[in-house]
C-alpha cells in the first residue's frame, strides 16, 4: 500500500526504485567447470531468471572437451563421438536454437571400422540396411536377428529417452513406468548374454559390444536394457561437428553468455563457502563470491574436499567401493602424409578383449596387449590439419589409479603404433611430426578426475538412477552437483541432460528472489 501511495505520486521514482530494488536482489549462482554439464546448467538457469557465473579452473573452457591446436593441426583433447544427435537437438531447441545456428554436422560414411587382424576389417556404414549386409556376410543368417535386435533396442531407446533419463535420480519409483515394468526381465540380465545368446561370431559379437564401452562398464556388467546404446549406433549413426566436438563447447558457451552468464577462466575453486549449513559461495583466487546457490559441474569428490569433512555426503570408502569408467592413455600426433586403409574413426580389436577388461576392472594394471581406439578426423575435415597431412588421435582405455610415466606412456605409443602399422599395412613412425599425450596425471591435474578416471563412473545395474550420488547435498543447502558422476551418467549427451536436471531441481528448491 505505501508503495502504491508513492507511485501515486511519483510513479517514475517508483519505478525506478522497484528497478533497482529487483537487480539488487536477483538470485545468483556460481557454477564450477565449464565442461558439457556446466554450460547445459547455466544455460537454463540464466533462462529461467539467475544471475549466473562459471568458474572454469583452466586458461580454456569445455572441462575434459577441450582442444589441442599446434603447428596447423587441431585437436579433440576429450570427447570426439558424436551420437545421440536428438538430444543435442532437444537442449538446443529448449531455447529456439538449433544446432545448425551454431555447427555445421556430417553424418559419416563409413560410421567406423574395426580390424580384428592385418589386413582384416569390417565396416560399420551410415544404414542399418548397409550394416545388415555386412552381418550377412560374417554370419549367415545374422541380418534377421540384428534387424529383431535393433527393433529392440530402438524401443529401449524410445523408453529412456521420454521416461528414465529425464528424471532427477532422487527415488526409485521414477524407474517404474508402464514401459518399464514390461522390461523388468532386461534389467537382471546383462548385454553380453543377450548379445552372445544370438550371434556366435565372436568379431560381430565385438561389434555388438562395444557401444556399451561408453557407458563405461564392462558388457558383462551392462543391464540388457542399455542396449539402446545399439541404436544409438547403428540406428541414429555417427556425426562429426565440422571443425570438431569443441564446437560444440564453443556453440553453448555463445548461447550461455547471450542469456547472460559470466564465464571466468584461470579461476580456480579452492573453497566452497558454506554458513550454518548453507552454501553461500565460493573462493577463487583468495576472492570470496558470494552466490545463493553453488552448482559444480567439476569432479564430484573433488568438490566434496572443498567443504570440511562433516558437511561431505560421502566418504572415502564410499568412492573405493564404486565401480568406475576407465581411465585413458591419448596421444595427439601429427603425421607428414595421408594415412591408407584407416576410417575417421577406427578401432583395433585385435587382442583379447576380456584380457585388457580385467587389467582395468578386475585387477588393475597396464594391459599388456591393449585394444585402442584411432581417430583421423582430417579424413573428414579439412579445417583440423595442413594440406597433404593428417591429424590421429589414438587412445587406450586403462584403469584408474594405476602409475603414470613418461616411461611408461614412451613404450605403449611404441606398442599400439607397430601394431598400427601392420595392421593396417603401412609404415608411419617416420612420418610423425610431433607427438603430445595426455593421460592419469594429466586427468588429475587438469580436471581434479578423482584417481584419473576419464568417463566418470560406470552405469553398473547398482549404479544406475537413483542409486548414483544426487544431484542436490543432503547435507549443505543450496549445493548442487552436476555431471558424469551423478545422474544421467558418463557420455556427452548425458551431460546436457544432466545440466537440465539439476537446473530444475534449483528452480524447484530455491525461489528466484526479483
Amino acid at each position: 500500500s505505501a508503495a502504491s501511495d508513492v507511485y501515486k505520486r511519483q510513479p517514475c521514482y517508483c519505478l525506478a526504485f522497484l528497478y533497482i530494488c529487483s537487480t539488487i536482489m536477483k538470485s545468483t549462482i556460481n557454477i564450477i567447470g565449464s565442461g558439457f554439464s556446466s554450460l547445459s546448467a547455466s544455460c537454463y538457469l540464466a533462462k529461467a531468471g539467475y544471475e549466473v557465473t562459471i568458474f572454469e579452473k583452466n586458461n580454456t573452457i569445455g572441462g575434459r572437451a577441450r582442444q589441442l591446436v599446434k603447428d596447423g593441426f587441431t585437436f579433440d583433447i576429450g570427447p570426439t563421438w558424436y551420437w545421440m544427435p536428438d538430444v543435442f537437438e532437444r537442449f538446443f531447441s529448449d531455447f529456439n536454437k538449433k544446432p545448425s545456428d551454431y555447427y555445421s554436422l556430417e553424418k559419416l560414411n563409413p560410421a567406423y571400422s574395426v580390424y580384428f587382424g592385418k589386413d582384416d576389417y569390417i565396416t560399420i556404414e551410415d544404414t542399418l540396411e548397409k550394416i545388415t549386409e555386412a552381418f550377412e556376410k560374417e554370419e549367415p543368417g545374422s541380418s534377421k536377428k540384428l534387424k529383431k535386435f535393433i527393433e529392440q533396442a530402438k524401443n529401449n531407446y524410445d523408453i529412456a529417452i521420454k521416461d528414465l533419463v529425464y528424471n532427477p535420480g532422487v527415488s526409485p519409483l521414477e524407474l517404474i513406468t508402464p514401459a518399464t515394468i514390461k522390461k523388468i526381465n532386461q534389467f537382471f540380465s546383462t548385454i553380453k548374454k543377450d548379445v552372445r545368446k544370438e550371434f556366435k561370431n565372436d568379431r560381430l559379437v565385438k561389434i555388438l559390444e562395444f557401444p556399451v564401452l561408453f557407458l563405461g562398464a564392462k558388457p558383462s556388467d551392462t543391464p540388457s536394457f542399455y542396449s539402446f546404446m545399439n541404436y544409438a549406433d547403428f540406428g541414429l549413426g555417427t556425426f562429426h561437428p565440422k571443425k570438431g566436438m569443441y564446437q560444440v563447447i564453443l556453440a553453448m558457451e555463445s548461447l550461455a553468455t547471450e542469456l547472460g552468464v559470466t564465464i571466468k577462466t584461470n579461476a580456480p575453486i579452492e573453497n566452497i563457502i558454506v554458513q550454518n549449513g548453507e552454501s553461500k559461495g565460493v573462493v577463487s583466487n583468495g576472492v570470496n563470491y558470494y552466490s545463493d546457490v553453488v552448482v559444480s559441474g567439476a569432479d564430484y569428490h573433488h568438490t566434496e574436499t572443498l567443504l570440511e569433512k562433516p558437511l561431505r555426503q560421502y566418504s572415502e570408502s564410499y568412492w573405493e567401493k564404486k565401480t568406475f569408467a576407465p581411465s585413458s592413455l591419448l596421444f595427439y600426433v601429427g603425421f607428414n602424409k595421408k594415412l591408407k586403409n584407416v576410417n575417421h574413426h577406427t578401432l583395433f580389436f585385435d587382442v583379447d578383449f576380456d584380457v585388457h577388461a580385467e587389467a582395468i576392472y578386475d585387477n588393475p594394471k597396464w594391459p599388456e596387449n591393449p585394444l585402442f581406439y584411432a581417430s583421423f578426423p582430417s579424413i573428414t575435415d579439412d579445417n583440423v590439419a595442413p594440406e597433404g597431412k593428417e591429424a590421429g588421435i589414438f587412445l587406450i582405455p586403462l584403469a584408474p589409479g594405476i602409475e603414470d610415466t613418461p616411461e611408461l606412456r614412451a613404450t605403449y605409443f611404441d606398442k599400439i603404433i607397430t601394431r598400427f602399422e601392420n595392421l593396417t599395412s603401412q609404415n608411419v613412425k617416420n612420418d610423425i611430426i610431433f607427438r603430445e599425450s595426455f593421460c592419469l596425471n594429466d586427468f588429475i591435474n587438469d580436471y581434479n578426475s578423482y584417481k584419473g578416471n576419464a568417463y566418470g563412473m560406470a552405469n553398473t545395474l547398482m549404479q544406475t538412477a537413483f542409486l548414483r550420488p544426487k544431484l542436490k547435498s543432503k547435507t549443505v543447502k543450496n549445493l548442487f552437483f552436476t555431471g558424469q558422476l551423478t545422474v544421467p551418467g558418463p557420455g556427452v549427451p548425458p551431460s546436457l541432460i544432466s545440466g537440465k536436471l539439476v537446473a530444475d531441481l534449483v528452480t524447484k528448491h530455491h525461489s528466484i528472489l526479483v
